[in-house]
């Protein structure tokens, strides 16, 4: 291979990379979004699916009270917000908006690309099925948070929590493996990790998006605005069983209780804040320095500073300034996470995921 070629494949690399963290900077934002749109009531305000006409919003005063007229059938209206002006309705439909057409802005930004690479021969196979994959739960996604949405249009005042947690939680799966895929666009860096050094670090990436599902979960049950005290929860560090599982039948409380789910998000978050502790021990350890230790010390602190502030947006009620930066410090603890365990984790074999074809040579 030339070096004339391998140049065109690293500008080529260096492309799809900087493609790939602009739609993971996307995807950040729209977490974002969609926090506020959950903090401020939002998310039930438009209340039809219009994939390709909605993009628009309303442009007349005639189109304002159409829309308004809608929101006024749905229990929302009716049971918390009656008496509602057009001008407050319009703050609300303005967030949930924004997050929609955040939502529409990532499938083109990652569609209309993608096609052209992929048209140009600069996508080798393996990259196209991680593309592929990213694209198909991309759909599922807006799959997903039409069913999130539609389950408070009816007999609920917002929207179903586990639906809102899977909603959530699929975002940031989306967004890890983007970042994932970009760093493999990366030239690796070799480290001579022991096997149980690099599937900790995936098993601190998995415990990550574990707890963003919990702490969505509690999220949606409104769970912050309840047992503010630290560390004590329902005035003891363990809550009675009896309290613990109230509900029949006893799983439902995973879901359900609002006690046991914050009580499990407190548990998890010392679980993960211990075992990323233990991680920076035995990278210290077996590693003695170098990126992977800079890395595995990154994630500690940033889960150290994450229960911090979780535990002074409780203290407070969950305000909605709290309680972003709290979301907001999730999606930096995940990205931490992500590139710590990408470095350790072997490529075995997709170390050039560029084109082949256009050079006649295998990746």
């Amino acid at each position: 291979m030339t070096n004339a070629t391998d140049d065109i494949l690293r500008q080529r690399a260096t492309w799809l990379r900087l493609w790939l963290l602009g739609l993971a900077a996307l995807v950040f934002a729209i977490v974002l979004v969609g926090g506020t749109t959950r903090m401020t009531g939002s998310g039930l305000s438009i209340t039809e699916w219009r994939p390709v006409t909605g993009t628009l919003p309303p442009l007349s005063q005639a189109d304002w009270q159409a829309e308004f007229a809608k929101y006024k059938t749905i229990p929302q209206y009716r049971e918390l917000n009656r008496g509602m002006n057009l001008d407050e309705f319009k703050t609300i439909y303005w967030w949930e908006w924004t997050h929609r057409f955040l939502g529409r802005l990532i499938g083109v930004a990652f569609f209309l690309p993608f096609l052209w690479f992929l048209w140009s021969g600069w996508i080798e196979p393996r990259l196209r099925t991680r593309l592929w994959i990213i694209f198909g739960l991309g759909a599922l996604q807006g799959a997903v948070g039409w069913w999130m949405v539609a389950s408070g249009l009816t007999a609920r005042v917002s929207v179903a929590h586990e639906r809102l947690a899977f909603h959530l939680t699929l975002a940031c799966v989306i967004y890890a493996a983007i970042l994932w895929t970009a760093q493999r666009l990366v030239a690796p860096q070799p480290v001579s990790a022991q096997r149980r050094v690099r599937w900790s670090a995936v098993a601190l990436l998995a415990l990550v998006l574990v707890q963003i599902f919990i702490g969505a979960l509690v999220a949606g049950l409104h769970g912050g605005l309840i047992y503010n005290t630290w560390p004590l929860i329902d005035g003891a560090l363990i809550p009675s069983s009896e309290r613990l599982f109230l509900m029949q039948p006893a799983w439902i409380n995973l879901f359900d209780n609002i006690l046991t789910v914050q009580f499990i998000h407190r548990m998890t978050a010392y679980a993960l804040w211990l075992a990323a502790l233990a991680h920076v021990v035995d990278v210290a350890r077996t590693l003695r320095g170098g990126p992977a230790l800079t890395g595995a010390l990154a994630l500690a602190v940033a889960i150290t500073l994450q229960a911090a502030i979780g535990i002074v947006t409780l203290l407070y009620q969950a305000p909605i300034s709290l309680g972003l930066l709290h979301q907001g410090m999730a999606v930096v603890v995940l990205t931490i996470a992500v590139l710590h365990a990408e470095r350790l984790v072997p490529r075995r074999g997709d170390t050039a995921m560029v084109a082949a074809s256009a050079t006649g040579e295998p990746s």
